[in-house]
């Protein structure tokens, strides 16, 4: 067992209010219940001693493995193959269907021989809260029962197990056709213990939750070019989605390094105003209309919640509930993987000022209008409330889209996005004829651009770049386009674009901005940004350079890891770092390839 395999080197199963990854080895180093931003029961990725992790595996080391997912599903299977036999393990967790919130969370793990005879080993080392409470265990026969603060998990089997200190061995020998199976169940103080577990069974709910997944995929609307590495896309969104909210977080883990050894290590594990709505034209694109009215339902119940309080309307991130207190703290107790430290949970850029999630809140609440609204006159007049607010507040300093802990700064990025609060919410009073201080928010909105192309614009580079008075150019732009701040063709886009290639762009990976030209407050380097590459991706195909624009799509497929996952980051090597896997990622890819093929179809007519 390698004690820190690669970022890269996991699948994600779920369902759809936490997740968990699972190592090509056939261990689940990550695991938080019972949501998604909760504390960890294993995370032997931050810290492989105290973590704790779930291994279920053949015994002999030598195998080749091989993992995959079952077609259109979230049910993840590795295959390990040696001269004595060939055996399967299936992962997955049955997905909420309810939409209500429950602390019991089921993890199956079933195994299989598929050619000769296969010994598989079992070890299950839950360490709860992050690994700082003990717990006591009850072994009896093929159920162990884990007793911890606040928490009871049971493991169950069909074979017998063994205790081992505070933790539980176990191990079966399988011949072809033959199939066994363990189930990880976490619930509350008081959960009674489920039911016993057969293998027919767990074969049985294993079929049914692939059926939940390809039913779901089948009622896609995408027919374009990709439809594999889309709908794989697609079913990740899905998976980082808390169902009982429709709030998605921007990945499913905490504290993976955006370099290897050192301290850019972060908690993803809540819902970013931003990335939540940008999602709404990824998944309206893709036909899934009741998510996308999931997320602007509750980005509206965010605006709600702020009325008749001072102060910001929003906040830039929430948990997957709405709570706004995401308070940070150290874990000195873990090491950090592969030694980056330090290990953060929670994330205090909650408390950041970065005035663009008004612009990305706008977009998304427009896309999806149609489909969530519903004409409510009291949802129009919070968002009302909170254009007025932006209408004296926009041309303020920031700590902008990247969370820069190195002080505020009167970023481009945040101008455009204020402009394109204003232009959306002037479109949205005037498409849904509601009552709006039209002349203050044009004025704004024209002053914004304005401002932008004269003091944003540095005639060195002939771009508009990260900040005023600067020569930093920044990826967070490529945007632009999109959102209609300048046409896509027009000679000042196609400027910046130019100097954005030869500046950000590395064989057709693009890095967000240089950290070295441009001090963010923290130590060290970063890799590519793979949200950035699909960015450009979008930009280049709305610029008439789509030939272009697919190479660089599908060179960046040829960095996904085995399953069709992308981490936050590409490193120096193409190694994936960061937060894994990134909802934003996936996101843009979608977004990417839509725009993408509308530009081939158009070449092509």
């Amino acid at each position: 067992m390698d004690r820190y395999p690669p970022i890269a080197d996991h699948g994600l199963v779920g369902d759809l209010q936490t997740a968990a990854l699972v190592s090509s080895q056939g261990v689940v180093d990550w695991f938080a219940a019972p949501r998604f931003d909760s504390p960890s029961v294993f995370a032997s990725l931050l810290d492989h001693d105290r973590g704790g992790y779930f291994l279920f595996a053949p015994e002999s080391r030598n195998t080749v493995c091989k993992q995959l997912y079952y077609p259109d599903t979230a049910v993840l299977v590795t295959r390990f193959m040696s001269p004595d036999g060939v055996g399967e393990i299936f992962d997955c967790m049955p997905p909420d269907r309810t939409g209500t919130p429950t602390d019991r969370h089921v993890l199956m793990r079933g195994v299989r021989a598929v050619r000769g005879t296969v010994h598989f080993a079992l070890e299950c080392r839950p360490r709860f809260d992050y690994g700082r409470a003990t717990h006591h265990l009850d072994v009896q026969d093929s159920t162990a029962t884990f007793r911890a603060p606040n928490v009871t998990a049971y493991l169950q089997s069909t074979f017998p197990v063994q205790q081992d200190g505070t933790d539980v061995r176990g191990a079966v020998t399988l011949r072809a056709g033959e199939v066994a199976a363990a189930v990880f169940t976490v619930g509350g103080p008081d959960d009674a213990p489920p039911p016993p577990v057969t293998p027919d069974r767990a074969v049985e709910r294993f079929w049914d939750v692939a059926d939940f997944w390809q039913r779901w995929v089948r009622s896609s609307r995408y027919r374009g070019r990709w439809p594999g590495v889309v709908h794989r896309s697609a079913i990740t969104l899905k998976l980082l989605t808390y169902a009982p909210t429709g709030a998605p977080v921007a990945a499913a883990t905490m504290g993976l390094p955006e370099q290897i050894g050192g301290e850019r290590n972060w908690d993803y594990r809540y819902t970013w105003v931003r990335d939540g709505s940008l999602s709404v034209r990824a998944l309206l694109d893709l036909g899934f209309a009741e998510e996308a009215a999931q997320f602007t339902r509750w980005l509206g119940d965010r605006l709600q919640a702020r009325e008749g309080v001072d102060g910001e309307p929003l906040q830039i991130m929430y948990r997957v509930d709405g709570d706004p207190e995401i308070p940070e703290e150290v874990l000195s107790h873990f090491e950090g993987y592969r030694g980056s430290y330090p290990v953060r949970a929670g994330n205090a850029a909650a408390d950041q000022l970065q005035l663009d999630i008004y612009g990305e809140a706008l977009y998304g609440l427009s896309e999806g209008h149609e489909v969530a609204m519903g004409g409510s006159y009291h949802g129009w007049k919070n968002l009302a409330r909170t254009l007025d607010w932006l209408a004296d507040s926009w041309d303020r300093p920031d700590e902008g889209i990247w969370e820069t802990r190195g002080g505020r700064q009167d970023f481009t990025f945040s101008r455009v996005m204020a402009w394109v609060a204003f232009d959306r919410g002037l479109r949205l009073a005037r498409e849904t004829s509601r009552p709006a201080d039209a002349p203050r928010w044009t004025a704004a909105r024209d002053a914004i651009l304005e401002q932008v192309m004269e003091r944003g614009w540095n005639e060195k580079e002939q771009a508009l770049v990260q900040r005023y008075g600067g020569d930093v150019l920044d990826a967070s732009l490529l945007l632009i386009p999109r959102v209609g701040f300048l046409a896509p063709r027009t000679t000042s886009w196609l400027s910046t674009l130019d100097a954005m290639e030869r500046t950000l762009v590395s064989d057709s990976l693009v890095y967000r901005y240089d950290p070295a030209a441009s001090p963010d407050g923290l130590r060290g380097s970063e890799g590519t940004f793979s949200l950035c590459t699909f960015l450009y991706v979008d930009a280049l195909a709305r610029a008439g350079r789509a030939r272009l624009a697919r190479y660089a799509f599908e060179k960046m497929q040829t960095y996904a890891n085995h399953v069709g996952l992308f981490a936050e980051e590409i490193g120096p090597s193409g190694e994936q770092l960061g937060n894994f896997p990134q909802a934003f990622t996936h996101l843009s890819l979608i977004m990417a390839a839509a725009t993408l093929d509308d530009a081939l179809d158009q070449q092509r007519d």
